[in-house]
């Protein structure tokens, strides 16, 4: 067994330990999601939470967790009468990012429907992590498919697998515990708003901090044993407090001041989801039975709001994660010390106008948590439909990602001429065709069908000289770029900008699905100067064969076309410039003519006929047409 570095023994990061055992107290939560960069204890920490959480009762050999006291009819260990109960570790499962379908959700047994001839369920990793932890590492690379799983799961504690004549439901109540570098892409938001809460972590700046994280890891790598026998003694007490919390959290409340404060907290930082409502309750009813108190307290959703507000907020573009301290700081004063209610004398001053209609709006009774949790909605689960683009699109638009030969697999499709043969339903549908007497044939075959992870590349070439109104497009394209990035991760998208001017191109944005990367990169979007056309086209020609096999390109030009600056400094611009566009004939590309001068050469609408592309006359184009456009193009 790997020894499990002790939770008691990490240094630090004292706000990730308090979002962690938050969830331990009341596992309703949501879960947590930690970003973070790689060696700043996000898998260390979540794995030595698992080992100090108080253990459950189960059945020796009970693939469903069941619960003792309400075991689950389909469990051959639990409904069978006589069974051995024993107090075990809360599960603590990994899900692999390459996981399939069929081994998170269950499917058929094998071997008992080899042997015997009959239909019997195999449970998977959401049945193995009942009542525990399902841990998921780099879950921002998870593949669509096993996201869509965990929204249906997270939202209703429940798994159902309903395939090849099996229709099984089972408890699937599970703490999600997922870790992510920030580097390698965002989350999906569905996803995103199914962790309750959201911690980021980074190494310790402080030299002498640092040096005790080393210190420490070192001793465990010597001596894994003797160095968790030094912490026992405090790995028991957190175990100890953590039950003694979760005996408490019942009679845990909120006065109904604070659960104005809570809602106040939720607009006034402009958070759309009422979940985010719900899990600030909960989470600072928690952390007040976590410090054995009945009352919670404004300090308590304070802190509770650094953990569940931030991925939640609806932030501008450029706009950084985080909760305004201050701000914060300040509201929670507020709401720690109210204004003293009005004496007798000011009674009458104090009242508020009486209503026109004769009523007066009566106060929210608010007798506890469950009458907000029982009224607020159970939550929509959004789906996106993976896709890519087939040969039969128009430019750039999309289509049915499902492939025989690339992606994650997901499902089987009978076909008696399998490219790749699906041996598992191919078993399936043999045993299910005939149990008692076992053969594969033809009709049996299956073929794989799978999902790839593709969208679009939109390639901006964007004018900056000063043939145009340089600035003002530039500053136009800024919030294109921006606009397009929003959404970008959820559909796959790449976006990356090529700026030309005075003597050269420059790719000022290389394609990324990232908004702080784009303000980073557009930051200063220098203007001015003569007209490099052919060399932006060179440019634009060396960053798409970079991507080939990756997400299917839209190029799309915006300039004039007087092109005025030949490449080595030798030969006819212009002519380079459509010698460049004939060879990037085919891949689907958008012209948009910028030309404003009163003597009109009609250079742009030339260039799209040497791409191949359409073309577009933009007199007075703003940045939201633009966005418009390009995202019709893509079939949006």
């Amino acid at each position: 067994m790997t020894p499990i570095y002790p939770f008691a023994a990490i240094v630090g990061q004292e706000q990730l330990k308090q979002a962690l055992l938050i969830c331990a107290v009341d596992p309703t939560v949501g879960g947590v999601l930690v970003r973070g960069d790689k060696g700043s204890a996000k898998s260390t920490a979540a794995r030595g939470l698992a080992a100090v959480l108080p253990p459950i009762r189960r059945a020796a050999g009970c693939g469903y967790n069941c619960e003792p006291e309400h075991p689950l009819p389909l469990c051959p260990v639990c409904s069978g009468g006589a069974r051995e109960l024993h107090d075990g570790p809360v599960p603590f499962i990994n899900l692999p990012l390459g996981a399939t379908e069929d081994r998170v959700l269950g499917s058929l047994d094998f071997e008992k429907a080899l042997q015997g001839g009959k239909q019997a369920f195999k449970p998977g990793l959401l049945a193995g992590a009942h009542r525990g932890m399902l841990y998921i590492d780099e879950v921002n690379l998870l593949a669509d498919h096993l996201v869509d799983v965990l929204l249906d799961a997270a939202a209703m504690g429940v798994n159902t697998v309903e395939r090849e004549g099996l229709a099984v439901s089972h408890p699937a109540r599970v703490t999600l515990l997922g870790t992510m570098n920030q580097e390698e892409g965002d989350l999906r938001p569905q996803l995103l708003d199914r962790f309750g809460l959201m911690v980021d972590v980074a190494a310790p700046r402080e030299p002498g901090l640092r040096a005790e994280v080393v210190r420490r890891r070192l001793a465990f790598e010597a001596d894994p044993a003797g160095f968790a026998a030094q912490w026992q003694t405090d790995s028991e007490a957190l175990r100890e407090n953590i039950a003694a919390a979760r005996a408490l959290l019942p009679q845990t409340r909120l006065s109904d001041s604070l659960f104005h404060f809570v809602s106040e907290l939720c607009c006034e930082f402009d958070v759309t989801s009422l979940r985010a409502d719900i899990v600030l309750n909960k989470a600072a009813r928690a952390l007040a039975a976590l410090d054995g108190r009945a009352d919670a307290s404004a300090e308590d959703i304070r802190d509770a709001a650094r953990l569940v507000l931030p991925h939640r907020r609806r932030r501008k573009p450029f706009e950084q994660s985080g909760l305004d301290q201050d701000k914060l700081e300040q509201m929670t004063q507020q709401a720690s010390n109210p204004p003293p209610p009005p004496t007798q004398d000011q009674g009458d001053a104090t009242q508020p106008p009486p209503d026109p209609d004769g009523e007066q709006e009566q106060n929210p009774p608010g007798h506890g948590a469950e009458q907000i949790f029982a009224a607020a909605p159970a939550g929509d689960i959004a789906r996106i439909r993976v896709q890519a683009p087939s040969a039969g699109d128009a430019a750039g638009r999309r289509s049915d990602g499902a492939s025989r030969q690339r992606g994650h697999y997901v499902r089987a499709e009978a076909n008696p001429q399998p490219a790749q043969l699906a041996v598992d339903a191919t078993l399936r549908h043999a045993i299910l065709r005939d149990p008692d007497h076992f053969a594969v044939t033809r009709a049996d075959l299956h073929d794989k069908v799978r999902v790839a992870k593709q969208g679009n590349l939109i390639l901006l070439v964007v004018d900056a000289s000063g043939s145009m109104a340089a600035r003002q497009r530039m500053e136009q394209v800024k919030g294109t770029v921006l606009s397009l990035l929003e959404d970008a991760y959820r559909r796959r998208d790449q976006v990356a900008l090529i700026a030309f001017r005075g003597q050269k191109a420059e790719l000022l944005l290389p394609p990324c699905n990232r908004v702080e990367q784009a303000e980073l990169a557009l930051r200063e979007l220098p203007t001015g100067g003569r007209t490099p056309l052919a060399h932006a086209l060179a440019l634009a020609a060396d960053t798409l064969s970079r991507q080939l096999g990756g997400p299917a390109p839209l190029l799309v030009v915006l300039s004039d076309g007087r092109a005025n600056v030949a490449l080595d400094g030798d030969g006819d611009p212009w002519r380079q410039a459509l010698d460049l566009a004939g060879q990037l004939a085919g891949a689907p590309a958008l012209v948009l003519d910028t030309e404003q001068d009163f003597v009109r050469l009609g250079r742009a609408r030339e260039l799209a006929e040497a791409l191949g592309a359409e073309y577009l006359a933009c007199d007075a184009l703003t940045g939201e047409q633009l966005t418009l456009t390009i995202q019709q193009r893509l079939g949006r």
